[in-house]
């Protein structure tokens, strides 16, 4: 499994080659945490890459937001965006590794990242992460894509059997929100830990 590897990540943000990358927080996340009240969440954003999720989220002044990628080249150009950022809260390590105890994790083109084998040690690592009521939010696609590298395709079905002895499902449904080239092609969830 060679995708989950730092090397490889990092060469591919080196040579730019980055096809997942929008340039900007989604439309549903966005949506999503414009809507949340509470500033000191303690929010982990797995697999973060150039994160502009984290970005959004440290400008409309959250706190507690941690990323995690195995790669260090994304989070070393973060720390040059945003100096302000707290360091300790770029973590380079393993996800599968990771400890810690968080009320929001955000998916965005993680999962699709990791090899298909290990998808029910994800659903598990993400119960494991989050606190009691915590909440895994974000997006999964919803279409057949590569199966000998990411980005990993797969279905609704499929993701409910690695989930459902897990959280319940707030919400698990096509996303009426996507980016337009991803419409159709997109869940969005909101998962809560059981």
């Amino acid at each position: 499994m060679s995708q989950l590897d730092s090397e490889f990540w990092n060469e591919r943000y080196h040579s730019n080659k980055t096809g997942w990358d929008i340039g900007h927080i989604s439309t549903p996340i966005k949506e999503y945490v414009d809507q949340l009240t509470n500033k000191r969440l303690n929010i982990l954003i797995p697999g973060c890459g150039n994160a502009h999720e984290a970005a959004y989220l440290f400008e409309q002044g959250f706190t507690k937001v941690h990323l995690l990628d195995w790669a260090e080249a994304p989070l070393e150009d973060f720390a040059k965006r945003f100096p302000d950022f707290p360091k300790q809260q770029l973590i380079q390590e393993d996800f599968f590794k990771h400890q810690g105890n968080y009320d929001l994790i955000f998916e965005q083109t993680f999962f699709c990242a990791i090899d298909p084998s290990m998808r029910a040690a994800y659903a598990k690592q993400m119960h494991k992460l989050l606190r009691a009521g915590g909440r895994l939010v974000g997006l999964l696609f919803d279409a057949p894509m590569y199966e000998d590298r990411p980005p990993y395709g797969g279905t609704k079905e499929e993701y409910k059997t690695y989930f459902s002895n897990l959280f319940t499902f707030t919400v698990f449904d096509d996303c009426h929100n996507s980016i337009p080239p991803r419409a159709g092609n997109e869940l969005f969830i909101n998962l809560k830990k059981i």
